[in-house]
């Protein structure tokens, strides 16, 4: 089942969740952290959301219980409806509701009443990482997951604040975005996240502030790669073809290039069309390029290498365009 993976805002918003086992105290607490506004309807509670309960404030969120016998008014102004029981009949019953209303609906470990999904989460604050199997396999996400935790250090939780602190400041240093690009490669590979891992917080914001003020590693001058994709195996790709991809700024592709291929470069990367004939592909390449953007041309094969497209390199050099030809491999 393709799902389209987001980020929501809850702070503050309606949750209700029905259900007060187990597994519904490590949604409510998910939430809670979120700043959600959660209310529980449950016949018996965990002792954990009884002391929760009591204490009427948690984390940043809040959390209140509705007694009773289920009211499907109470979904009304609700965001979200995470439904943690083991009734499939009441379930399917709140998924209805839901969905009339228009809501969103998690119906814990049934994929098929869901609308939304909860992932696996590695939590690196202000990062965060979601694993998901789209309901198929919740054990492999959370193994997933449990490698990240050892492999993600939690000091990026550190790095994206300050890139987050110091926002505005980038935009107006770097307006233009393939610069502004390069700047954060820069400082991504560079000696601040050094830093951070070792505790030295004040010397990586020092060193952040530095890299700010610098001109250094980024050049406003434009670049092209021209890029053959062998065949078509994303897996027959150079190494080096594949570093050049995911620096791409704008990435122009050959309508015989596999989109297996294509996936594998930046994703914010501009896709465009190659044109059908060399000239008006040669003068987007050189636009782009002399616009500042480091350009990547995808073609079939080892086009670049071969006749009639070997000449685009000295085509592009004649413009003062540099040029660099990385070669497919051949099956």
């Amino acid at each position: 089942m393709p799902l389209f993976p987001l980020f929501a805002n809850l702070r503050g918003r309606q949750v209700l969740v029905v259900g007060g086992g187990e597994v519904a105290v490590r949604k409510i607490e998910a939430l809670l952290r979120a700043g959600a506004r959660v209310r529980v309807h449950a016949k018996a509670l965990d002792a954990v959301l009884k002391d929760w309960l009591a204490q009427g404030v948690v984390a940043e969120g809040t959390l209140s219980r509705l007694d009773g016998d289920f009211d499907p008014e109470w979904l009304d102004g609700a965001w979200l409806l995470v439904a943690a029981t083991d009734d499939h009949a009441f379930n399917a019953r709140l998924a209805e509701e839901a969905n009339r209303r228009g809501l969103w609906a998690n119906i814990v470990d049934d994929a098929e009443l869901s609308s939304v999904q909860i992932p696996a989460v590695v939590d690196r604050d202000p990062l965060q990482v979601a694993i998901s199997s789209g309901g198929a396999a919740p054990m492999l996400a959370r193994r997933l997951r449990e490698r990240l935790e050892t492999d993600l250090d939690h000091s990026l939780g550190d790095f994206a604040a300050l890139f987050a602190r110091h926002r505005e400041a980038i935009r107006r240093r770097f307006p233009a975005l393939p610069q502004r690009r390069r700047w954060f490669d820069h400082v991504i590979d560079g000696s601040v996240p050094l830093l951070l891992r070792d505790g030295r917080h004040e010397a990586a914001e020092h060193a952040f502030l530095d890299a700010l003020e610098s001109d250094q590693h980024v050049d406003a001058t434009g670049s092209v790669a021209l890029i053959g994709a062998g065949d078509g195996d994303p897996g027959s790709l150079t190494l080096r073809a594949l570093r050049v991809m995911n620096q791409a700024d704008v990435l122009v592709f050959d309508p015989d290039v596999s989109p297996a291929v294509v996936e594998l470069a930046r994703r914010d990367a501009s896709r465009l069309a190659a044109a059908p004939d060399r000239d008006t592909t040669t003068e987007l390449l050189i636009r782009h390029a002399g616009a500042g953007s480091r350009v990547v041309y995808i073609k079939p094969g080892d086009a670049f290498r071969t006749v009639p497209d070997d000449g685009f390199a000295s085509a592009l050099e004649k413009h003062g365009i540099v040029c660099e030809v990385i070669p497919g491999v051949r099956a």
